[in-house]
């Protein structure tokens, strides 16, 4: 017989602006992410901490080894966090996108039970080799806290989904049937493991993902849920822009969308920031990157007179959390921000 599925002993995944235990990171330290700028990424990390601790969020970090152990410990000393709002965990890993290689946590509302899925990850269909430390990382977490461990057995990242913790998941075509990531699976079958390990059974399948993005596509860049009946989208206004049509495109597709119950969502549109480009590279900005914390919510912002609309739309949208920018231009060159490296514990 085959075992329960999560979904059957009755464990869901709960939405980001839910209550959390924890928060999880991984620290920075692969140079091929940041090229020319890796000693300008760990203290936006010690940024991050500090604004979760001091706002009583507790904070576990995967470090690489002793010395990396040391190093974290005096930054996050300098900058005023706590130790005892932190533990590091010596489990190492190629890169710092915890999003992507963390655990997705799911728990169960009767009993509290918190547990791991722990799906595949190949670092976006194989670009980035090696990743076998980063898809150790769900197990590593799940032995050490002695918690629930579930193994679907495909490739899926936490960037590449958003739930509103009512049953209602938003992903992209572009990368949930990217042959690249399940290519022996169609929709329905991916909707099958997303319905049985994380307990979601209403879908909204947007189009296509923002230029520059490696991910193929991950929803954590262009659409969040900010309540059960709310979401915030990107747009790009300018026309000119690559990103205005598929932004568009996903803009009147939301506006179609319905809940589980059949009532439309709220929709609050977010702008997207100027186009940058670094060594000839478009980069993935956007505002829509932000991470939830029980008290905060942290923004990527890039020096540009878009910074201050993006912040105000989310703290319309967040009324009850301190909402923060953080200078971001040297972060998003590693194609990501705060979303990305972040993976939320539910209470």
């Amino acid at each position: 017989m085959s075992s329960p599925t999560p979904r059957e002993l009755g464990f869901r995944m709960p939405a980001e602006f839910e209550p959390h235990a924890a928060t999880w990171l991984s620290w920075p330290h692969n140079e091929q992410s940041w090229p020319g700028k890796i000693e300008k990424i760990p203290p936006i990390w010690a940024e991050m901490v500090h604004h979760l601790t001091r706002t009583g969020e507790f904070v576990h970090i995967n470090v690489t080894g002793e010395a990396m152990a040391a190093g974290v410990a005096s930054l996050l000393s300098e900058s005023g966090v706590p130790q005892d709002m932190y533990l590091l965990h010596p489990f190492p890993t190629n890169d710092a996108w915890c999003r992507d290689h963390g655990p997705i946590f799911v728990r169960n509302d009767r009993t509290g039970e918190i547990a791991v899925t722990d799906w595949e990850f190949n670092k976006w269909g194989g670009k980035y080799p090696p990743w076998d430390l980063d898809n150790a990382i769900p197990g590593r977490i799940a032995q050490r806290f002695r918690l629930r461990h579930f193994k679907p057995g495909i490739v899926l990242e936490g960037g590449s989904i958003d739930v509103n913790g009512r049953g209602t998941l938003i992903t992209t075509a572009q990368c949930l049937l990217n042959p690249n990531r399940n290519p022996h699976l169609q929709q329905k079958d991916i909707e099958r493991y997303l319905t049985d390990y994380l307990g979601a059974d209403h879908f909204i399948w947007l189009h296509d993902g923002i230029e520059g993005d490696d991910t193929d596509g991950h929803v954590d860049d262009i659409t969040r849920f900010v309540d059960p009946k709310t979401i915030v989208t990107a747009v790009e206004p300018d026309p000119a822009s690559p990103n205005h049509e598929p932004l568009q495109k996903n803009l009147e597709t939301l506006r179609l969308a319905r809940d589980k119950d059949g009532s439309p969502f709220r929709i609050v549109e977010l702008p997207m920031p100027e186009r940058m480009v670094y060594e000839d590279t478009p980069l993935p900005a956007s505002y829509a990157n932000f991470y939830i914390g029980n008290r905060v919510v942290l923004v990527p912002t890039f020096g540009q007179p878009r910074d201050e609309q993006a912040l105000a739309v989310l703290r319309g949208c967040f009324p009850g959390r301190e909402v923060i920018g953080i200078y971001s231009y040297d972060l998003v060159w590693g194609f990501g921000a705060f979303h990305c490296v972040s993976q939320q514990q539910p209470a």
